[in-house]
């Protein structure tokens, strides 16, 4: 791995944040438009990179951040919701931009926030992912990270007024 740190997120950081989230999202978006066609897709995701750029702020200014970085340039970040009172966090969001992805940055982030968890008391960890194929490199750093997966399948569909 290049020369990478973690530190907390800083309001200078948002906007690349939300920019390298943007880039490592697109193929799983393509991988969910595949899976879903083209009708299914436009119907849950209509714009989905102004959805994600509001659910990324959102959960910026909600949860607690941390970012690697190499020199001044953010390369990904990892966002956590602590439970406190029942000793449990999920891992919310994480993402590795694009041209960074590869080099263990992932699984060092996973890595900081469990940490962090344990330094808080925490004792349940979790974190969810899609199944379809765009997101199988989450599930990779997940499993490796220690992390037992539950399948749960989410079904869709799109209704028309005529059809039964």
């Amino acid at each position: 791995m290049v020369d990478e740190w973690v530190r907390v997120l800083r309001d200078s950081d948002v906007g690349a944040v939300v920019a390298l989230s943007l880039r490592a999202w697109e193929p799983v978006f393509a991988s969910f438009e595949r899976q879903l066609g083209r009708r299914l897709f436009a119907r849950l995701y209509p714009d989905w990179r102004a959805q994600q750029e509001e659910s990324v702020r959102q959960a910026l200014a909600d949860n607690e951040t941390w970012v690697s970085a190499e020199g001044d340039r953010v390369t990904g970040f990892v966002n956590v919701i602590f439970s406190v009172g029942d000793a449990s966090a999920e891992i919310y969001m994480i993402a590795v931009d694009p041209a960074f992805q590869r080099r263990g940055i992932a699984s060092a982030l996973t890595g900081h926030a469990l940490s962090e968890m344990r330094r808080r008391g925490i004792t349940l960890a979790t974190v969810a992912t899609g199944g379809d194929p765009g997101h199988a490199p989450a599930r990779r750093t997940y499993e490796k990270a220690g992390f037992t997966s539950f399948p749960q399948v989410l079904y869709s569909r799109v209704l028309a007024p005529d059809e039964p």
